[in-house]
């Protein structure tokens, strides 16, 4: 630092301004003391920020199932909100579901030097998990848990009720209903609003079909429900599902929306060229991600902890694959 300094003309705080990216030096200054950074190879050091300042500028996500489409992108959204941010972030998959898996997790982020962890776990295992004292954490999707940190979350209630009610306002009589896996707390809440949503309109609850979240689990569950001539409106706990079920209806005879309607769960952006078109309720990845980040990093920097749940809201999107009965 105190070369660039001399080479650049300098002081040597204004050379640590401009490697920490603080905003106070003029652009000639500062394009100066970038070319002696180049020409020298000044790299600033991290560990050393980090033993001055107390914070790594690294996050730590804990994730299952890698391969879900709202997973994927939640990770997208988290992995942009944090680089906005200045920090990087540490990915550690979790390839079973069980306590001892999720500890171990925290025990290899914590010797990596993160300063915060965002778990994107299933809330039945939080349950049982005793996470580290002094190391911030939020929550991303945590179903109806109670936690000693912060959690985000789709507002999967207002959500799966948005689906119901639209398919009921449509004239039909009950909506059935393709869920996503019992260890899913997302899947669960989707359910039991559906249902819920059919009590409060005096409606019978059909008995729901349950997939893994992908279409060849919707397919099978389409094909069960096609061959039913009493179901005319179907909500599917989420979009890849729902691209089962269609094909499933197509290949019964059934037309979508004219015999049957069909509503998904995602907006992932291929929903719009299904055929038809998909109905679906999106999710906000991109508001869920910088809510996670911003929450870890309040709570990195704060004594005053905001222990409390975030509920991001959920939209309609109403495309061509439902229809008045």
């Amino acid at each position: 630092m105190a070369d660039v300094a001399r080479l650049a003309g300098v002081s040597g705080q204004t050379v640590s301004r401009v490697a920490n990216g603080r905003q106070n030096v003029d652009t000639i200054t500062r394009a100066r003391v970038q070319a002696a950074m180049r020409q020298l190879g000044y790299r600033p050091n991290g560990a050393a920020r980090a033993l001055r300042s107390g914070e790594f500028r690294s996050v730590g996500v804990i994730v299952f199932e890698l391969s879900t489409f709202g997973t994927k992108s939640t990770l997208d959204a988290i992995a942009t909100a944090a680089t906005e941010r200045g920090y990087s972030v540490n990915l550690m998959p979790v390839l079973a579901v069980s306590r001892q898996a999720v500890a171990d997790a925290f025990a290899r982020l914590a010797e990596q030097a993160v300063d915060g962890v965002i778990m994107m776990i299933e809330a039945w295992v939080l349950d049982e998990v005793e996470l580290p004292v002094g190391l911030p954490v939020v929550v991303v999707h945590a179903g109806g848990g109670h936690y000693d940190h912060p959690v985000i979350d789709t507002d999967q209630v207002q959500g799966a009720r948005q689906a119901t009610e639209h398919l009921l306002e449509l004239g039909h009589e009950t909506v059935w209903h393709v869920g996503g896996p019992s260890i899913s707390f997302a899947a669960k809440q989707r359910r039991e609003s559906w249902q819920q949503t059919l009590r409060d309109h005096g409606r019978a609850v059909p008995p729901a079909l349950t997939g893994d979240w992908s279409s060849t689990s919707g397919y099978e569950a389409g094909c069960r429900l096609a061959a039913n001539p009493e179901v005319t409106a179907i909500f599917v706990a989420n979009d890849q599902m729902a691209l089962g079920v269609l094909r499933a209806l197509h290949e019964h005879g059934r037309a979508v929306p004219d015999e049957v309607s069909v509503v998904g769960f995602d907006d992932m952006e291929e929903a719009a060229h299904f055929w038809p078109p998909l109905t679906t309720v999106r999710q906000t990845f991109s508001d869920i991600g910088r809510r996670s980040v911003d929450a870890l990093i309040a709570e990195i920097r704060s004594v005053d902890h905001q222990h409390r749940r975030v509920p991001v809201p959920t939209s309609l999107i109403v495309r061509k694959s439902t229809a008045p009965r």
